[in-house]
């Protein structure tokens, strides 16, 4: 049950990380809209976008959750099973970098290689959604090695 818990407390973690690393008052988030087609339009112009995609966005809201939901729940697992053997909460720092590394990276750069992103933006999404991600990663095991 704690480990679904987690994956829970995890899942909104990684949204509010989110919302702030891809807020409009980030480079972040203005290479993130850039590359969503959105970064030259007036803040009418977006707010009309994002009025008319509202219906879809619950959907896509729900579906990161529970992508966010299967990461966190992965992290718990990990660290409880650590702990159950005697290991300290700390060594699954290196333990998700390195599936961060080997995993989210290449993931994440296959999807821009083959996604239709403008090409003058592949580099900085890439890093930016690279390092997006471990520091959620960071921010997870923070929190769960509060609890576990």
């Amino acid at each position: 049950m704690s480990i679904i818990l987690f994956g829970i407390l995890g899942a909104i973690i990684s949204a509010l990380v989110g919302m702030v690393w891809y807020s409009m008052k980030t480079p972040m988030g203005r290479v993130h809209m850039k590359s969503m087609g959105m970064g030259d339009m007036t803040p009418e112009e977006r707010m009309k976008m994002m009025k008319d995609t509202a219906s879809k966005m619950r959907r896509y809201y729900f579906g990161q959750f529970i992508l966010s939901f299967l990461t966190s729940a992965f992290v718990a697992f990990i660290m409880k099973e650590q702990k159950d053997y005697g290991v300290s909460a700390s060594a699954v720092y290196p333990e998700i970098i390195s599936i961060w590394l080997c995993f989210t990276v290449p993931t994440i750069g296959q999807a821009l290689i083959w996604g239709n992103i403008d090409s003058k933006l592949r580099w900085k999404k890439f890093f930016s959604d690279i390092f997006g991600n471990l520091l959620i990663y960071l921010g997870i095991i923070f929190v769960f090695s509060l609890f576990i």
